[in-house]
């Protein structure tokens, strides 16, 4: 009796409240602005013995950002983040093929949904677990907050640089302007750096990257006016 017991909690009480639990948090941030992620609370740690180590983000609506921002972060990310129900499997399918076929390394292939999903609700580290806990939440914020809060909180949790999150602190910090203000060559320069925010700054680019930068300013020119 006793083992069914522990069976019961284990097998089916625990995973009800985890999903009831879970549901009403992204409920609930449909609506509240994520101010404080996993990432946020890893980096704190990872640099917590550097004196000048602080975080900065301020959090704005969609509509507080330039729309160049907004064509330059999904040129760069997810181009077919209109489209797409959280993953894009074609992306996938190519990333596969290619790998196997061409024994090209191994990319990303990540949607803006699953980066948000990853930043907002994981500590982003290299496991299948955290992939199977993305793919997740990916599911319930794709189902209750829709595209356009997905992509607000993207660009309000994204890791922009060395404790600096979100597009608006970042639009500050390295060109003086809040988000809505950026012009194009300032929005692709943050949306460029994205995938190592760590390495790459804005304000700064490196050689390497400048390729990207007119990949995403070709593929902006595609998008609908």
């Amino acid at each position: 009796m006793k083992g069914r017991r522990i069976a019961y909690r284990l097998f089916v009480h625990i995973p009800l409240w985890t999903l009831i639990a879970s549901l009403a948090l992204v409920t609930l941030l449909k609506w509240v602005p994520v101010r404080y992620t996993p990432l946020m609370l890893k980096r704190a740690f990872q640099f917590r013995n550097e004196e000048n180590y602080h975080s900065e983000q301020k959090w704005v609506s969609l509509g507080d950002v330039s729309p160049e921002l907004i064509q330059a972060v999904i040129a760069a990310e997810d181009q077919k983040y209109w489209q797409h129900h959280g993953f894009d499997w074609a992306e996938f399918r190519r990333m596969r093929r290619s790998h196997m076929q061409e024994d090209t390394m191994l990319r990303g292939c990540s949607t803006i949904s699953q980066q948000t999903a990853k930043n907002a609700f994981t500590f982003g580290t290299p496991t299948l677990v955290r992939k199977v806990l993305e793919a997740y939440w990916t599911c319930l914020i794709e189902w209750i907050w829709g595209k356009n809060r997905i992509l607000e909180v993207y660009l309000n949790v994204a890791e922009t640089g060395k404790g600096i999150y979100g597009v608006d602190a970042a639009s500050k910090y390295y060109f003086g302007v809040t988000a809505k203000d950026l012009d194009t060559r300032q929005a692709v320069s943050i949306a460029v750096c994205l995938p190592r925010p760590l390495f790459f700054h804005p304000d700064c680019l490196p050689v390497k990257v400048r390729n990207k930068y007119s990949q995403i300013i070709d593929e902006m020119l595609q998008f609908p006016g």
